[in-house]
Parts: structure tokens; sequence; C-alpha cells
């Protein structure tokens, strides 16, 4: 965790009283109308976790914990005695099992996603009508991408294509991104292959909306990545590449939901100026209040 930023940036100091992004997401999607709270993480930082966000927001929302192990393996299959890094996002989703029984979002705890993501999710995921929406369908909240560049160095993204009527056709990860000199922006596939990307192009920062029907759909082919992956030792398993085979076998839809609200994050440690800073500005024009939990 936080091999580019050099620490656990997940509970880094960021807000006037130091609040972490996480506080920031919580509380947005609080105001959206989520009431549960899941912290997928490694068990030996559960005590990080609780005394620097858990224990202050157990009273503004239900707080559990789910651990990712690289242990939790379908029947059948042991880690590698090489393997030392869990098995990817997809597989932190999987972690969360056995501790959600209705519909939810999953984020990453590093970045700032703004308000009106969560209220486009929360919308999604619980329709005013009960039983407007096939258990089979997620969403993905989407971002411009000159939205999430970085100054101070390369960027992964998950690139999308989608039709007409937003529905995801395809995620494909390009890696490096970043301005040139005379401003394109460029990046690497995962062939190697140089990509010059439209600063337009809606991209995934892994907020997606699911039912708890993915868990049943994620048992098969978490077997099947594990059995047909060349190298177990360092193979990972993420949610973009759950979802493009469940599209491809015509499992499930996933619809793009695309927002204008603010994205940041911390891929570089550079990059925590600007992210205070934009914090600040938000707590001066009255979006958040210091203290935010109160």
């Amino acid at each position: 965790m936080g091999s580019r930023y050099g620490g656990l940036k997940q509970i880094d100091p960021m807000g006037p009283s130091g609040e972490a992004l996480l506080d920031y997401s919580i509380w947005d999607a609080i105001q959206a109308g989520f009431r549960k709270v899941v912290f997928v993480i490694r068990e030996e930082f559960e005590k990080d976790f609780r005394e620097s966000v858990g224990n202050r927001i157990a009273s503004h929302i239900e707080v559990d914990y789910a651990f990712q192990s690289i242990e939790d393996l379908p029947p059948g299959f042991d880690v590698p005695p090489a393997r030392e890094k869990p098995w990817g996002t997809a597989h932190a989703l999987y972690s969360a099992r056995k501790v959600i029984s209705s519909s939810f979002a999953v984020i990453n705890a590093d970045d700032f996603y703004g308000r009106d993501a969560y209220a486009q999710a929360y919308h999604f995921l619980f329709p005013a009508s009960a039983g407007n929406r096939n258990p089979s369908s997620c969403c993905l909240v989407a971002y411009s991408l000159v939205n999430t560049l970085s100054d101070h160095g390369g960027v992964n993204r998950g690139v999308t294509s989608q039709t007409a009527g937003h529905e995801l056709e395809l995620v494909e990860e390009v890696t490096g991104i970043m301005r040139n000199a005379v401003g394109e922006i460029k990046g690497l596939a995962l062939d190697g292959s140089e990509r010059v990307l439209d600063e337009n192009t809606c991209v995934s920062m892994n907020f997606w909306g699911f039912s708890p029907l993915i868990f049943d759909q994620m048992q098969d082919q978490f077997s099947q990545f594990l059995a047909s992956s060349e190298n177990l030792d360092t193979a990972e398993w993420h949610i973009p590449t759950l979802v493009d085979l469940l599209l491809k076998k015509g499992e499930a839809s996933c619809q793009v939901i695309s927002t204008d609200g603010n994205w940041f994050g911390v891929t570089h440690r550079e990059d925590k100026p600007m992210v205070m800073n934009a914090i600040g500005s938000l707590v001066t024009q009255g979006e958040y209040g210091s203290p935010l939990w109160e």
C-alpha cells in the first residue's frame, strides 16, 4: 500500500483538522444516503484504521471491517510459497462478501470523488421505485481524464469504451499517463503500445456500484483466474477484469455515470499540497465543516 506515495496514504491527514481523504468520502456517502461503511484492509492495519478513522465516525454511520488475506482462496487452491501481496482489487471486494447484504458502492480509500458521485451512485443502486433495477446491473462513476492527471508524474487509469446509451463495453488499463511538452496526453497500453488520449475521455477511478449478486458471480471467476494465470506469484485480479468478463458472458450490464464533480488524489507524495489546498478551498466555501466530525 502506498508504494509510489511512500506511506499509508489512506489515513494521511489532509484536511484542516487532520481529516484523511477517506473522512470526506464517508461524509459525502452519508449525505447521499448510505448507512454503512466496510473497510477492506489487511488485518495488520486494523488498529491504525480504528484509531485514525473508524472510532471517530462510529457515531455517524455503521462501521464494519473485512480483512483481505492472501490465504482467502476458493477450495482446491493454495497460496504459492513466493506470493507476498493480496490478489488485487477484485479480491478485496471478494473479501467483504460476508459483511455485505445489500447494494453497495466500492471506492478507493485514497481518492476524493466529490459529493455528486455518491448521490448519483446511490440513485442508481436504490431507485425510488423498488424493483426497478436488475440485480445483474452495476454502475461505474467515470471522470474526464483531464480532471484526473497529476503534475508530478504518470498515472494509471482505466480508459472506458461505452455505447451511445452509456452502457460500458470495456475498461482498458493505460499506465504512465501524463501530458507531454507539446500538450498531448499519452500513456502505455498493457501490450506496451503507446496511446494518445483525448482529455475528455471518460476514465474509471475505481468507483463502482453493485448488488450482492456480484459475490455469487465472483466465485467461479476467481477459481478460473487462479487456474489460468501463468504466474500466481504476482498475478492480480482486478474489478475491471471481473466486470469485463461478466459483460462478455452477458451475465451483467454496467451503466457509465459521468460526473463533473471534483476528483483528486495522491498518487505521488508531491500531490499532497495540491490536495490539501483543494480541501481547504472546499472548507472555506462551506462545503465541509472543520473539524468535519463534530
